[in-house]
Order: structure tokens, then C-alpha cells, then sequence
């Protein structure tokens, strides 16, 4: 498979699953969390698909596209592992979008290790984490992936309506 080819399904199964996660959390309250701004697709994206949530945005050094950067009051600059733990937001998250693939695989799964111990206090009951990195999320159940979406591609978690 080509890098071109690579890059389409990895793109249209992002597209599928923030679908999938934004069905996901209709009756779900709270905001959205986009972990990474990058040049603000999946923003782009995200506030299309849910244009009543409130999305806040973590990125360490904004580059986006004018037309797709989050308003000033959105966007928490700074290194997500140091920003999430100290973040007040208006209401536990319903969606949390965390594409933090770095193309090290080992660095990237230590970086998705050490950010989902943060998940539960930033995220209501029955919340949905769409992430390219497994995460160990003890308790949270995996969602059945849309059709067309290759295992281990991407993931869609759901914490416990319980807990």
C-alpha cells in the first residue's frame, strides 16, 4: 500500500468514527475535547458535526488555519499532559477526540498510557474517547468500529454509565 493510500484510510476512518462518536453521544450532555489542533480538520469537522457543543482544544503550538482555530476562550495552549490535569471546564466532556499518533509507535503508546489515567475526571457517565492509540482504560468498553473501519485503525471507548 502507498503512503497516499495509507493516509486515505486513515483520514476516512477518522471521518467514520467522530461520526460514530458524535451519534454516540446524542443524549450524552457535556462538551467535546480535540486533544491536538494540528491545521484543525478534525475541529473543522467535529464543529460541524455538533454545532450546540461547546469543543475546547489542546494543542502545544497552534498552526491551524485561521477559519479552523477554536475561539481564544476554547483553546488551552501548552503540552495536553500538563494542561488536562489543572483544566476547569464548564461540565464533565461527552467526546473526547484524541489523535495522538506521533508515528513512534513506542512513544505513542507511552503518551496514550499516560493520558488515560486523566480521562475519568475530565469526562461524564457514558462519555465517548475516539482515539488512533489504544488506551488502558480499565472498565470503559470498546464500541463496535462503522463498517469499513479496520480493526486497530482506530478506537472508539465508552466509560461506564456506572461509574
Amino acid at each position: 500500500m502507498t503512503r497516499l493510500d495509507s493516509a486515505i484510510r486513515r483520514l476516512t476512518a477518522q471521518r467514520a468514527c467522530l461520526d460514530r462518536a458524535a451519534a454516540l453521544i446524542e443524549r450524552v450532555p457535556g462538551p467535546v475535547l480535540e486533544l491536538g489542533l494540528g491545521n484543525g480538520r478534525t475541529y473543522d469537522h467535529l464543529r460541524a458535526r455538533l454545532p450546540d457543543r461547546d469543543i475546547f482544544v489542546f494543542e502545544r503550538q497552534p498552526a491551524a488555519h485561521p477559519d479552523c482555530t477554536p475561539p481564544a476562550d476554547r483553546l488551552v495552549i501548552g503540552d495536553f499532559l500538563d494542561t488536562l490535569p489543572h483544566v476547569q471546564l464548564p461540565a464533565p466532556a461527552a467526546l473526547v477526540h484524541a489523535d495522538i499518533g506521533t508515528g513512534d509507535k513506542q512513544a505513542s503508546l507511552a503518551l496514550a498510557s499516560a493520558l488515560a489515567p486523566l480521562l475519568p475526571r475530565l469526562t461524564t457517565p457514558g462519555a465517548i474517547l475516539a482515539s488512533d492509540q489504544p488506551m488502558p482504560l480499565p472498565g470503559w468498553t470498546e464500541e463496535p468500529l462503522p463498517e469499513g473501519v479496520a480493526a486497530g485503525r482506530y478506537r472508539l471507548y465508552r466509560r461506564p454509565v456506572g461509574s
